[in-house]
Formats: structure tokens, sequence, C-alpha cells
């Protein structure tokens, strides 16, 4: 009798185990699905997104789930070996370069904290960004409760030369980076080790969260079926 007890405890176990589970695992990457807006460059296509697209100068999130680290690589324009304005993109937008990058008069660049770190107050399955003029050394980090999930850089960009060209559609396109079902993250990183790491367009979308009357009905279900297998195991011994 003990035996079943101590069974019937596990069972029980497993049940809740299998469904609060939510295993670190792959985050895509995938190019395509915006839209062209003139002056600002791609915008997702993805149903439910908030958009942080830099316009007034800041990174500001409208919705105020997005947090920035830095703002001092919010700028307009190209500046020759330094950062370059995305492909059809006159507004504002986001460079990152190294660590304390300065130019030939001994001036900060912009941007030169290194990365930029962009931490969610809620989980998140959906993560997008224009890229501008792709290259090897620009590389994108995802985290889900301070685990480093996944890393992309620039090769990865499906179809992108990944050579720094600052013209045309081939190298300046709009990634979405897409959680599999059931996962989720909080924290992206862009961070580059060369100049530069042009970005506009930020998109995100929070992660549903399951009805609790359906995973009460899942709880229930787990408990019952346990507590069944129990009596039909009774009445063999």
């Amino acid at each position: 009798m003990f035996t079943l007890q101590k069974l019937s405890l596990a069972l029980v176990g497993t049940a809740v185990v299998v469904m609060s589970a939510n295993p670190a695992g792959a985050v895509s990457l995938i190019k395509g699905g915006s839209t062209p807006v003139a002056g600002e460059g791609q915008y997702t296509n993805i149903q439910g997104a908030t958009t942080i697209n830099f316009n007034l100068g800041t990174a500001t999130d409208p919705n105020g789930f997005a947090t920035y680290s830095a703002t001092n690589g919010i700028v307009k324009g190209s500046v020759d070996s330094q950062y370059a304005t995305p492909f059809g993109d006159t507004s504002y937008y986001l460079t990152v370069a190294p660590q304390g990058v300065k130019n030939s008069s001994g001036q900060n660049i912009a941007g030169n904290t290194g990365d930029e770190t962009i931490t969610f107050a809620k989980s998140i399955d959906y993560f997008g960004l224009y890229w501008g003029s792709v290259d090897t050394y620009n590389y994108v980090d995802v985290y889900s409760g301070g685990k480093l999930l996944k890393t992309f850089s620039g090769a990865d960009v499906p179809g992108a030369p990944a050579n720094g060209e600052q013209s045309g559609s081939a190298n300046n396109v709009y990634v979405n980076l897409l959680a599999d079902k059931g996962e989720t993250f909080d924290k992206v990183v862009l961070r580059s080790t060369g100049l530069a790491f042009e970005s506009d367009n930020h998109s995100y979308r929070l992660a549903s969260v399951p009805e609790p009357t359906a995973t009460l009905g899942l709880l229930v279900f787990g408990v019952m079926s346990a507590g069944s297998f129990v009596k039909r195991k009774s009445k063999l011994v």
C-alpha cells in the first residue's frame, strides 16, 4: 500500500512538472514580413507587435515595457567611418560601436558603449529590427531569465551578403526573432566588434499567458488520472 501511495504522488508531481516546464530552446531568425515607410525604412508586419522607432530622438517604448541601457547611440544621417543610415531611412535610428572608440579628433563615437541591452518588463515571444548595412561582426544575443538562449551574427541573416553594403535591400533587411511555441525571452543585446551595428524600428510582442481555468483543468486531469491508476492497481492486488 505504501508503494501505491508513493506512485500516486509521483504521477501527480509529473503532471505538474510537465505543464510548468519551459525549457530553454530555440529562437529562430527569419527575414522578411515587413512594410516600407517613406523616410523611415522597414516596419514589421507581425500582428500585435509594438514598435519603437526612435523618431523623437529617444529610445522610448510607447507601452513602457522595454528599457534601453544606453541612449548615446541615437543618431540621424551618416558619418564616414563611424555609422551609416539604413537604406531608405532618413529618420533617427540606433547605432552600436565597439566600447571606447573615438574619432580622429579624439572624440567619442556615437554608441561606443560596446553593446545596447534591451530589457523587457514582461516576457516576449518576438523581437524584430530593421538591420542596416549588415556586417558579420554585428551580433544579437537573446536571453531568458539571465540565461543566454541564442546568439546570431550578421552572417546568419538569410540572403544578406553581410559585407557592410549600405545601399539596396539585400543587405538592409527587416529581421524577426521568433521563440518556439511555449517559449519566451526577456532580454536582447545588440553588440558589435566593428563600426558599426545600425538598426531602426525595433518591435516586440508580449508573450500570451494561458488561461488560469485551462491550467487548472489540466492539473485536475493529472490528479484524476493518477487516482484512477491507483484504483486499478489496487484491484489487481
